[in-house]
């Protein structure tokens, strides 16, 4: 080409195809540092969503109230999730990545602070308040993996980062699952118990105003220049018409049943760990902890399990084979579960629990990336946020329902209904048309964008 001049962004698809990829793409080497700072923010929301829950016994006995009322302090999370899901994805596609995050990050930070002034026995409303503001914060969060992925990375890294965004989550789950049980010990004398939850509520705040000012100081919108073609054609369209937007992904097919499926697996999921706690003591007694690094081994797995999906996706490209693959992994895993809890046998709940979380958590990506490729152009904010929004419906109707028929029946019956839902879910994953439009967005094989 004898211009020398970069193409205008606003040029067509076709012309975009025609051009030369360095010409009008970049890989910026701060996309790592961005990831890095998302990752250490949705762990920092992440860690309070299973904090209470976790240690149930002990909460119910320090401020004296029923065990229902414990599990509301998980499922908040999930009830303030569908209502603000649509502002919250509205505000990602207008005011973008930083603003999203910074806003993300106050709210965590606040809620953690609120949390500090509810040590005291007679406090549970104000801890109840802090886990709210914690759990409304988590909006402008669970639907950035899939947006940061794809603003920032290149077309043969952008599943892997994805992976790395959801890693976040899972890695503060994992955290929630790990430290409470340790911090916060089932001490005879409450105000022991008082100051453990403090030292908790403490360090907690600590770290989310850290990553606040990090946060301020260093996170960034969007480069530049976008990293491959798909996002210059996404960046050329005018202003997105959000309402019109979600009317094209209610009335995608494929989409809707991935909705459906990922909301019963991801459902499914939020329902172990909720009651992971009170399962766990039915066949052992005095097992909080054992529990929590159930819970722990679960989420480290399914860490493995989501940066493994991400480099199979971005080798093979072969979205929905991946998901059918872990789909039905999952479903083994949760039978082999529901059948290992009476042996008596620790050490094969804990194997079971982590075979478990490496195919359950690890879909969690998959679906996110499936959801960009069957809705492109469409924002990946507002394909995710709506995703998540389906995940916290299944949630809390799976949650509600596990706990009931723990009540009503047994544990093998709850884990059973369980199993069906995954059976479901399998069923709708394998009627999903895959139509990959991001990647024929891509057009043919082109070079690398420059670094």
């Amino acid at each position: 080409m004898e211009n020398k001049e970069v193409p205008s962004i606003s040029l067509s698809l076709q012309e975009a195809v025609a051009a030369p990829t360095p010409a009008r793409c970049k890989l910026y080497k701060r996309r790592w540092l961005m990831l890095l700072i998302f990752v250490l923010y949705s762990m920092s929301n992440a860690m309070q969503w299973i904090q209470y829950s976790i240690i149930t016994n002990i909460i119910v006995k320090y401020y004296d109230v029923d065990s229902q009322a414990v599990n509301w302090t998980s499922m908040i999370y999930m009830i303030t999730y569908i209502p603000l899901i649509f502002p919250a994805s509205w505000f990602l596609d207008k005011m973008g990545l930083r603003v999203s995050a910074i806003l993300g990050a106050l709210g965590t930070a606040a809620g953690s602070w609120i949390k500090v002034a509810s040590a005291s026995a007679d406090m549970f409303v104000v801890a109840f308040v802090g886990q709210t503001l914690v759990a409304v914060s988590q909006v402008f969060i669970l639907s950035v993996p899939a947006r940061l992925a794809a603003v920032w990375f290149g077309p043969n890294e952008v599943s892997s980062a994805c992976s790395v965004g959801v890693f976040g989550n899972q890695l503060g789950i994992a955290i929630g699952f790990l430290l409470p049980p340790v911090m916060v010990k089932n001490h005879d004398n409450l105000e022991d118990i008082g100051r453990d939850l403090s030292i908790m509520y403490y360090s907690v705040a600590g770290f989310t105003t850290v990553l606040l000012v990090l946060i301020v100081l260093f996170f960034k919108a969007e480069p530049p220049v976008p990293p491959s073609l798909a996002q210059a054609e996404q960046r050329a369209q005018e202003d997105t018409d959000f309402v019109g937007s979600v009317k094209r992904l209610i009335t995608n097919k494929g989409y809707v049943l991935l909705m459906m499926s990922y909301g019963l697996n991801v459902g499914v999921f939020y329902a172990i760990s909720t009651l992971l706690n009170q399962v766990v003591l039915l066949y052992f007694p005095n097992g909080e902890e054992d529990a929590g690094r159930i819970g722990l081994l679960m989420v480290l797995a399914g860490m493995l399990g989501s940066v493994l999906s991400g480099i199979v996706l971005d080798k093979t490209h072969r979205f929905k084979e991946t998901t059918m693959a872990l789909y039905i992994f999952s479903l083994l895993g949760m039978v082999v579960y529901t059948f290992t809890l009476s042996t008596g046998q620790i050490g094969i709940v804990y194997f079971t629990g982590a075979v478990l979380g490496f195919f359950m958590t690890g879909y969690l990506p998959v679906g996110f990336e499936l959801a960009a490729e069957l809705t492109y152009p469409e924002p990946e904010g507002t394909s995710a946020g709506i995703l998540n929004a389906a995940v916290q419906v299944f949630g809390i109707l799976l949650t509600n329902g596990y706990s009931w028929l723990l009540e009503i029946t047994t544990d093998l019956w709850a884990n059973g209904a369980l199993c069906i839902a995954l059976g479901v879910g399998i069923v709708l994953t394998m009627l999903i048309k895959s139509d990959l439009r991001r990647q024929a967005a891509q057009g043919p094989k082109l070079p690398a964008p420059i670094q």
